[in-house]
């Protein structure tokens, strides 16, 4: 069965939870309030597409390619994103749930996060080289052997990176953070 090539086109208000999503690539396509939970996405393309309001949450996306792709409002709990297609992987969130997500591994170099809930999300090994990170919520997010080299944390809060693991050149913290840089010593700081 080939795939199809689907471009421009608005899915709103769509269970695919229960209907299966067309296999195909999807090209500046919007997907609006839309749910994909535990729907399986594999080998799918989407580029220059727009998620907002959506539930990803448990969503399968081995070798799923995501090109440039916003995601908006959306609700991502426990997404491997490490089982991504990692070529020309590009993604934007804003004012989402990320929790017990995972991008392992994986080079996303100038992402940029907005708004979100990032508790437990697993960014062991991965390259967020200059990312933007603004009043995002890192309780209990896991940062070992990550690169964060010109990353800004400066409006997030909850992350414990620890600076002898993780390289942090010229990464940007606000003052109310370092305590997250200097968690592992456990320092009494007033």
């Amino acid at each position: 069965m080939s795939k199809s090539y689907i471009v421009d086109k608005k899915f709103e208000k769509i269970n695919f939870a229960n209907n299966d999503v067309p296999e195909g690539e999807y090209e500046s396509c919007k997907f609006i309030c839309c749910d994909f939970a535990n729907a399986d996405l594999s080998n799918y393309t989407f580029s220059g597409c727009m998620f907002s309001d959506c539930n990803l949450s448990l969503v399968k996306i081995l070798n799923t390619s995501f090109r440039d792709v916003k995601f908006n409002k959306c609700k991502l709990l426990g997404c491997h994103f490490e089982n991504c297609n990692a070529f020309l992987f590009s993604i934007m969130f804003e004012d989402c749930i990320l929790n017990l997500s995972s991008f392992y591994k994986l080079i996303i170099k100038k992402s940029h996060f907005k708004n979100c809930t990032l508790h437990e999300v697993d960014f062991t090994e991965t390259n967020l080289t200059s990312s933007h990170f603004e009043n995002c919520d890192f309780m209990l997010a896991i940062f070992q052997n990550s690169i964060l080299e010109k990353a800004d944390f400066r409006t997030s809060n909850n992350y414990v990176i620890d600076p002898e693991i993780n390289r942090i050149k010229k990464a940007k913290f606000s003052l109310i953070g370092i305590v997250g840089l200097l968690a592992k010593y456990e320092l009494e700081i007033d």
